[in-house]
């Protein structure tokens, strides 16, 4: 399961959108080396957004995996012990 810190770190890149987003309202189209630092920056986050959802995918990949193995333990463990599944 993740952790606080990869949770702090979410959190962390989602106000950095909201900043980039703020910061974007603010710059004129002739200021080119705003607007590159910009596009740089939101770039990054949004690699950083990507990898966040990469993690998020395998946690519940991984949660939907236990709980397949938790019901077949659970089934086979009824049929041992004379139950009739529904």
């Amino acid at each position: 399961m993740r952790g606080e810190e990869a949770k702090a770190a979410g959190e962390a890149l989602l106000r950095r959108v909201r900043r980039l987003v703020a910061r974007a309202a603010t710059v004129t189209d002739s200021d080119h080396k705003q607007v590159l630092a910009l596009l740089d920056d939101l770039e990054t986050t949004r690699r950083g957004l990507l990898k966040e959802c990469a993690a998020v995918e395998g946690e519940m990949r991984q949660a939907t995996v236990r709980t397949t193995a938790i019901g077949a333990y659970l089934r086979n463990s009824q049929v041992h012990r004379g139950k009739r599944q529904n």
